[in-house]
């Protein structure tokens, strides 16, 4: 399938990417970043536009770590993002389970990827994907050219990264896509 689909929202934000310099991924993460080494909870509502109730439950149910001193670190408000991201078109246990599948619960130090850098590998093929039009039949080689820089920390490492990365990029399209359809729709309604 060929549509033309674009998304001009940081994955996760409710930012314009060109308001932010065309910065996703990493990048982005660290714009915000810049200045302090936590953002506070008011801050992660207005950026991803998540009422503060829903973040507070995600916290006490264990999908994202408790912040320290009121303040989220990267790897923190990477993971909100992230969940954010896929939420429209994924049940938030099953997104819970693929976060888990990569790295455990947010507190373990036995990771697969830093948060971080999932959301920026997450960012840079959703863009290649959406911005070239490329297939999705062409995600299994546009996540492996990708991770080319992946160093693995343990044997298998790789595998499971592609497998989840392939999981989660299928899902946000679905959820591009679903965008689109509805603004088609909105169109004929207002016609």
């Amino acid at each position: 399938m060929y549509l033309t689909l674009t998304e001009k929202r940081i994955p996760g934000t409710i930012l314009q990417k060109n308001a932010m310099g065309n910065v996703t991924g990493k990048e982005f993460l660290h714009k915000i970043f810049y200045i302090s080494q936590g953002i506070m909870l008011s801050q992660i509502r207005e950026i991803s536009g998540i009422d503060g109730s829903t973040l507070q439950n995600w916290t006490k149910r264990g999908w994202v770590a408790n912040a320290k001193l009121k303040k989220y670190d990267m790897e923190q408000v990477a993971r909100i993002l992230i969940i954010n991201m896929l939420r429209e078109c994924m049940q938030l246990d099953r997104i819970i389970f693929l976060l888990r599948y990569l790295n455990g619960a947010p507190e373990d130090n036995a990771q697969i990827i830093a948060e971080s850098d999932l959301y920026d590998y997450l960012c840079r093929i959703t863009d290649a994907l959406l911005d070239t039009h490329a297939p999705v039949s062409d995600l299994r080689g546009l996540i492996e050219a990708q991770l080319g820089d992946f160093t693995e920390r343990c044997s298998g490492a790789k595998h499971r990264l592609t497998n989840a990365l392939e999981i989660m990029i299928i899902a946000y399209y679905a959820s591009t896509l679903k965008k689109h359809a509805d603004t088609r729709l909105l169109e004929l309604t207002q016609r």
